[in-house]
């Protein structure tokens, strides 16, 4: 699975918006750009299309900033990367559900759909919440700590 500049970004910001503000006050995007060393004008937009998902909420004005717009423990990692970059596996473009596969390749399509499984099975579970505590789920953190998950292959 290949994460994004932009969605490493997002996920970033709204981690540090939850982390910044677990009262759910309005957060400067500069201090998000800063905290997290994101380019401020390239912030704004990934914030307008987490806003356009209902990941976060806005308000204008000198008084205003952006926060969550539902709770960092029902956000899930899942959630920002659809809002960003749309389904999280896919195949050419098409969802592994959808494929159309022929002859000898045909098994193919259950190996995309169990990848797909597997990638869900991490990233729906994690929560921003989770992230932000350093609690994350007893089985995701059995997995980073095998010793293949670091290895570069």
């Amino acid at each position: 699975m290949r994460i994004s500049a932009k969605t490493d970004y997002a996920i970033r910001a709204v981690v540090e918006m939850a982390a910044a503000s677990p009262d759910g006050h309005l957060v400067k995007a500069e201090s998000v750009a800063d905290a997290q060393q994101i380019p401020l004008r390239f912030l704004l937009g990934i914030l307008n299309e987490l806003r356009h998902a209902g990941i976060v909420e806005s308000r204008r004005g000198v008084e205003g900033g952006y926060r969550l717009a539902k709770a960092a423990d029902v956000v899930t990692i899942a959630d920002i990367i659809r809002a960003i970059d749309g389904p999280l596996a896919n195949v050419a473009g098409v969802r592994p559900d959808s494929l159309r596969l022929t002859g000898s390749a045909a098994p193919l399509q259950d190996v995309w759909v169990s990848l797909r499984s597997s990638i869900r099975a991490v990233l729906e579970r994690v929560t921003v919440a989770d992230v932000v505590t350093g609690a994350l789920p007893a089985d995701v953190v059995a997995l980073a700590q095998d010793a293949d998950a670091w290895s570069s292959r």
